[in-house]
């Protein structure tokens, strides 16, 4: 295990103080095809995520035990937690998002969008006020591997919202090439979104953009946030509004006015990362093949 100082790159003074130099960077789990989507749950002192290629869910608990959370996930990849606790998952496989319920069974939230199939869902969030806001690029039906080889019926890959009351599910943004992970700042007055299109286009978007979230959920702005070296996917964002990216073999951290303080590198590259542990001072990691977790200077935002 190394520690954290010496797979960091100090670009801004002020990311000294956001990490745990001493701290050690545990490697949880190195059997997945493709790690995502990780999830922590509070109440069960355990962390969730996707391993897309394999059709399953891990379970990993505070003892270090890994077991399956779901053995057939139609190809899940993001996942988050409603207001209620409840699961919400993005899947490939059946090209939907989906709710697991208390007793176990699954409620579809979405799965076409005016009468046409949505692409892939890959990542999700939940805001406050119970609205789920999604993405949609085709990642998993332009081959098998992560889930059904299919064509596109939808005519691009767009941002959608669905309405906690009404369940209408509204497009929020149309002009993205390969949107992939979104979260919102603290306050909600912003939610960022990234394009990974250099994943299959040397040439295409590597960057996360921002928009003004409107009190009836439009989205105003879009100006590129930051462009990162390596492939933006999943990323998380601290209780100061710092943004905690992916970006190829590691996270790029980011202040809320776009400066980069710095840099954690691991072994693989990062798709996903989420804050847990009683504190939420804990990063969890998703990389190619495996699971890491170290102690950050840092507290990932909570939803009530």
């Amino acid at each position: 295990m190394a520690l954290v100082s010496d797979v960091t790159e100090i670009i801004d003074r002020r990311f000294i103080f956001m990490i745990n130099g001493t701290a050690q960077v545990e490697k949880l789990y190195d059997q997945c095809r493709w790690a995502e989507g990780p999830v922590w749950f509070a109440d069960a002192n355990q962390l969730v995520w996707s391993d897309i290629p394999n059709s399953r869910m891990l379970r990993w608990t505070w003892n270090g035990n890994v077991s399956v959370f779901r053995a057939d996930s139609n190809y899940s990849n993001g996942n988050t937690r409603d207001r209620e606790g409840r699961l919400i998952t993005c899947e490939h496989g059946a090209r939907r998002v989906t709710r697991t319920e208390p007793d176990g069974s699954i409620t579809v939230i979405a799965d076409s969008y005016k009468g046409k199939r949505l692409n892939s869902p890959n990542d999700v969030v939940v805001k406050s006020d119970g609205s789920i806001w999604f993405t949609d690029p085709p990642y998993g039906i332009m081959g098998d591997y992560e889930g059904h080889k299919a064509p596109m019926e939808q005519d691009s890959c767009c941002v959608y919202r669905v309405d906690p009351k009404s369940g209408k599910i509204s497009v929020v943004a149309d002009d993205f090439v390969r949107p992939n992970g979104l979260a919102f700042s603290p306050d909600e007055e912003i939610l960022y979104v990234a394009d990974s299109a250099v994943s299959h286009d040397p040439d295409g978007p590597s960057h996360i953009r921002w928009f003004k979230v409107g009190k009836d959920g439009a989205l105003k702005g879009g100006k590129v946030f930051v462009t990162t070296d390596g492939i933006p996917d999943g990323f998380r964002i601290d209780t100061d509004g710092n943004i905690w990216t992916s970006a190829g073999a590691g996270i790029n951290v980011y202040t809320p006015e776009a400066d980069m303080l710095g840099r954690i590198r691991f072994p693989q590259n990062v798709a996903n990362l989420a804050f847990g542990g009683p504190k939420r001072n804990r990063l969890f990691v998703a990389c190619t093949h495996e699971l890491y977790s170290l102690y950050v200077v840092a507290n990932g935002v909570q939803r009530p």
